[in-house]
């Protein structure tokens, strides 16, 4: 899955892979988590918000599975 650097304060950069429905979320301390279930529209909407850190807080973080990758 390929990542795209991002400007946030909490995340570094952010794939996506919408055949399996997974969200890569790569944080500034280096750890690397990925989220299940995660809808095309929910991946553009964090994409377009003004905050990726808080829209990850409200919309994602606790909504959806996740699993650290190593």
């Amino acid at each position: 899955m390929e990542i795209t650097p991002v400007t946030s304060e909490c995340l570094s950069a952010v794939g996506y892979d919408p055949a399996s429905q997974t969200l890569r979320l790569q944080f500034n301390s280096g750890a690397t988590h990925d989220y299940d279930g995660v809808a095309p529209e929910q991946y553009e909407a964090l994409m377009a918000s003004d905050s990726l850190g808080k829209h990850f807080q409200r919309h994602i973080r606790a909504q959806f599975s996740q699993r650290k990758v190593a």
